[in-house]
Parts: C-alpha cells; structure tokens; sequence
C-alpha cells in the first residue's frame, strides 16, 4: 500500500505533491536506515504509520511562519512538517551527528530551502522566539518548556506528541498552561496555546 492508499491520509488534507515527497523522504530513510540505524521504524507500513502520526496536528494547528523541532531524530515530526508546510521557516534540531547529516541529505534532495538543521541541543541555540515549538518523546513537558525558554516568547505555541502518560507530565503545571489534549490511536498531541 502506498502512502495515497493508507485510509488515515484522507482525513489530512495534504497535496498530491506532498504526498509524492513524503513517499521520497521514506524511500530515502528506508534506504539510511540500513546503514546508519537512524530509527527503529525498519518496513515502510511503520514509516508510513509515523508519517500519518507527524501530520496528525494539521487537523487543528494552524501553519506557523517559524518552527523549531526539538530532537527531530530520524525526521519525525520536524522534517515531515516543514514537507506539508513548505511556506514555514523550519528549524530542526537534532545534535545526533548521523541523524542531522540524514536530515540535511533528506532536506537538500527533496528540496526542502525553508529547512536548516541544527545540529546542538536545544538549549545552545541562539535564535529568535519561534511561534511554534514542536517536539516528539525528547522528556517530559515541564523540562521541555524549560529548555525552550529561550527560544520562545508569550507568543510561543507549543505542540508536544505524548504517550499515556501525559496526565502525570501536566501535574503541576495545568494552572500555567493553555492546552488541549487531542487523541489518535494511542498519541496524545499535547497542544499548548499559552502560558500562564
């Protein structure tokens, strides 16, 4: 089955064009994958499941002007965003030397000129706030939004891929934030549109 195919992409609304790129970019980490181990994503329905996973928030995050993806890895969800948002400046950054050389060769074949790859930890990062931050199983929420302090402003929106243990993360927290939590098989998307 293609990714065109897969029944969860009918309810994305995505380009036939970024399809056809999605379907390079898990070709290409298909291929990386064998040799460098970027992901434990190995056949391409797993690709394909992530790929859905990383485009899942289209539904309800409207396209920022800036991102930053934190520990964006083998590309998920940073590199498959900046592909659906092309007309987004997207950051992605990853301090593992292989995945960010991956991220680069991915973002220089399928040309991708609104992607630059990071290769440092989050906190090191001296840039502008971002309007939204984007981030998938890096740590928990509250050390998240701490490390990104700098990197962010009152503005800042913030979209987090959680596991079931997301209630236990915004212990604490809930009075600080405005969130939502939105539901996909067993990802929460923890969506926090301000701080208190």
């Amino acid at each position: 089955m293609s990714l065109k195919e897969n029944p969860a992409v009918d309810n994305i609304d995505v380009e036939d064009s970024v399809i056809a790129k999605l379907e390079t970019f898990a070709a290409l980490l298909m291929e990386w994958n064998r040799v460098h181990n970027l992901t434990g994503a190995k056949d391409r329905e797993t690709i394909y499941e992530n790929i859905v996973d990383a485009l899942y928030p289209l539904t309800f995050v409207s396209q920022p002007e800036r991102f930053l993806d934190v520990g964006t890895g083998a590309g998920f969800p940073g590199l498959v965003l900046a592909i659906a948002w092309q007309e987004s400046l997207a950051v992605l950054c990853e301090p593992i030397r292989k995945r960010a050389s991956f991220l680069r060769f991915a973002a220089v074949r399928l040309g991708l000129k609104h992607v630059e790859v990071v290769p440092k930890r989050v906190e090191t990062i001296d840039a502008p706030p971002f309007e939204l931050i984007t981030s998938r199983a890096v740590t928990d929420t509250a050390l998240l939004l701490r490390l990104t302090a700098a990197v962010s402003d009152a503005r800042s929106r913030y979209l987090f891929y959680k596991g079931e243990r997301i209630e236990s993360e915004l212990e604490g927290l809930k009075r600080q934030l405005s969130y939502d939590i939105v539901q996909r098989k067993k990802r929460y998307y923890l969506y926090i549109k301000g701080q208190a």
